[in-house]
């Protein structure tokens, strides 16, 4: 771990976010670190943290603390829920914050997907998002007991691509965001009452190196929805204190349909575009 300035009693309130270094979680880093957040930035490539971390502290003059890490290894959950864990007793700040952003979408008739590429997608997109939710849950809990009255609590980028009753080419990669979906609204139920405000984002289509090879099949510019309307949308939610927000409104009327469509109807669209 590493920082890039010095720790300042001034900036109180502390984010982590995962998948930090491109996309989505670097727009979230810049963001909060706008909003006056120290920032824990967590992603694999520790040199382009580093400038990331340089950049938001010449920026926002907020401090920034880089931890490389893979989540889709257990060392790398791991170190980060060290991270999380940590309570303010020590050196390092609790995190007000946990923005849980890392994730990958390989897709594929599942008979030709590999399974070890399967099992890397649902560590990442699954597992270490219920690991580290629940280690710094604990220590936000125990920080409201006594007495804290900040904002705390998680946001989780999960994906409108688990709300079809059927995802052909995506069923690995959807059935783990409608997972995370349902699951965040459950801890968000049990959290509320508490005051721990757990929220869940379902993202469209998003311009990032993830997307890319949809992008490169022509997709018309409306099925997109830009990273900085999907974190404003969702810090705002998160501040509001809902629990649930898909941004955009062509993926807000698409997941309202989908909503009210028969099952067996959807189910029918779906063979005809396998």
């Amino acid at each position: 771990m590493s920082k890039s300035t010095p720790a300042s009693p001034t900036h109180h309130r502390t984010a982590l976010v995962t998948g930090a270094s491109a996309g989505i979680g670097e727009e979230y880093a810049h963001k909060l670190g706008l909003r006056g957040y120290a920032l824990v930035l967590v992603a694999r490539r520790a040199e382009a943290l580093k400038e990331l971390a340089e950049d938001i502290t010449a920026r926002c003059g907020v401090d920034v603390e880089t931890l490389p890490a893979d989540l889709a290894t257990p060392e790398g959950v791991a170190e980060v829920t060290a991270r999380l864990r940590e309570d303010g007793s020590g050196d390092a700040a609790p995190i007000d914050l946990l923005v849980n952003n890392a994730g990958r979408g390989e897709g594929g008739h599942f008979v030709e997907q590999v399974p070890e590429e399967i099992d890397a997608m649902l560590d990442l997109n699954v597992r270490a998002v219920l690991h580290l939710t629940r280690a710094v849950l604990p220590v936000q809990l125990a920080r409201r007991t006594a007495g804290e009255t900040g904002k705390l609590g998680v946001i989780n980028v999960s994906s409108l691509a688990g709300e079809p009753v059927v995802n052909p080419g995506g069923s690995v990669y959807g059935a783990g965001k409608k997972f995370l979906t349902l699951w965040s609204e459950s801890v968000a139920a049990e959290m509320r009452p508490r005051g721990i405000q757990v929220t869940v984002v379902l993202p469209g289509f998003v311009r990032t190196d993830m997307t890319r090879g949809v992008q490169e099949r022509g997709l018309p510019e409306f099925a997109f929805v830009a990273k900085e309307h999907i974190v404003r949308d969702s810090l705002q939610t998160w501040a509001a204190g809902r629990s649930h927000v898909v941004p955009g409104a062509q993926y807000k009327t698409a997941d309202g349909l989908l909503k009210v469509l028969p099952r067996f109807l959807v189910r029918a669209v779906a063979r005809r575009m396998v």
